[in-house]
């Protein structure tokens, strides 16, 4: 007994102080010319940022691998970030993509500022810093996009919130998403967490808008209800923010529902510029047609006619058939039994009926 209590406790020791299997590797070991020289793959979210943890996790972290490539004269690091699903890669994107950063097409988004180049790829957040820019950097991290592997279902689909912020007025580059409180910190908003209720699972997108008095910010807040959306405009009107460190007057906020979101506007813009850049925010009901459309096999007309005519068709051969049948039947039991099943060899008188007599 003392020994089966020993052996039991050693292997629970060798299974606690076992180490656990890491990730699987997302970065190819050849791309485009480059080969792999050092690759490491974690799933600690301080590896991949020890200043952002915070907002990793809240984004759905899963692992970073980080690795370095080389080629004759040349070498490049690439990080790879995987998420939960692509809304966590597309936040992190927008976190990380600063106003600097000139747009590129490599995947789904991507941004450069000389060497460093970021983009994203369905549920991964690729980061790469380059010793030179050549004519051939972006075709080669296309090549290396393409070999990525490649998010499917409800993990490929990115929030539809940012689409609703209007281009015109927009300042380049400031668009930013959050879907918890620790992203809203990062954005710089000036709505607190609890007036958004982020209990009720909403998204929210922002960017700043150039005015005439100087730099406004609009944030929209897409609820999954209209009544949620109703519920959060009245409380945000009936919020009295206080007013920011070396100002005397509080931040001036204008809001507006539509549908299932809540636009706000905030910063350095008067009431009229305002009121026209939240007149930009719409959103257009989706509406699902259900009912019969009637162009089914079994309800279409002009398939109803063909049938017609074929039972028709069936119906009437059924009758030639029949009357084929009959008449030959007839003719035969006449020739069998003459005179004794259909005619008669003496005449049937008829009995009459003199009432009127």
């Amino acid at each position: 007994m003392k020994r089966l209590l020993v052996f039991v406790f050693l292997i629970s020791t060798f299974a606690v102080a076992a180490p656990q299997s890491s990730p699987p590797p997302m970065l190819p070991k050849v791309f485009a010319g480059w080969q792999q020289t050092s690759d490491n793959v974690s799933a600690d979210p301080a590896k991949a940022d020890p200043t952002y943890t915070d907002l990793l996790k809240e984004d759905g972290f899963q692992a970073i691998e980080t690795a370095e490539y080389s080629k004759p004269g040349r070498k490049m690091t690439v990080k790879a970030a995987r998420f939960d699903d692509a809304t966590g890669a597309y936040g992190a994107y927008l976190f990380y993509r600063t106003p600097q950063m000139a747009k590129e097409d490599i995947a789904d988004q991507a941004a450069s500022n000389n060497e460093r180049v970021l983009f994203r790829k369905g549920d991964l957040l690729i980061d790469v810093q380059l010793d030179k820019v050549t004519a051939m950097s972006a075709g080669e991290l296309r090549e290396l996009a393409s070999d990525l592997p490649q998010a499917a279902g409800n993990q490929a689909k990115t929030p539809t919130v940012a689409t609703y912020l209007p281009a015109a007025g927009m300042v380049a580059g400031t668009e930013k998403f959050a879907q918890g409180p620790v992203g809203l910190s990062r954005v710089d908003s000036p709505l607190p967490p609890e007036l958004i209720d982020f209990g009720t699972e909403p998204e929210l997108a922002s960017a700043d808008y150039n005015t005439s008095q100087g730099d406004a910010k609009l944030t929209v807040i897409a609820y999954p209800e209209p009544a949620i959306a109703g519920a959060r405009l009245r409380a945000i009107e009936a919020w009295h923010p206080t007013a920011a460190v070396g100002s005397t007057q509080p931040p001036k906020v204008y809001a507006k529902r539509t549908g299932r979101l809540v636009a706000v506007v905030t910063g350095d813009i008067s009431e009229g510029e305002a009121k026209t850049l939240l007149a930009a925010v719409n959103n257009d009901a989706e509406v699902t047609w259900n009912e019969n459309t009637h162009f089914d096999r079994n309800s279409n007309l002009g398939s109803l006619l063909v049938n017609i005519i074929i039972l028709i068709a069936i119906l009437t051969g059924l009758a030639i058939v029949a009357g084929f049948a009959f008449g030959g039947v007839r003719i035969v039991l006449k020739r069998l039994f003459p005179d004794r099943v259909f005619d008669r060899s003496e005449d049937v008188e008829i009995i009459r009926l003199n009432i009127g007599r």
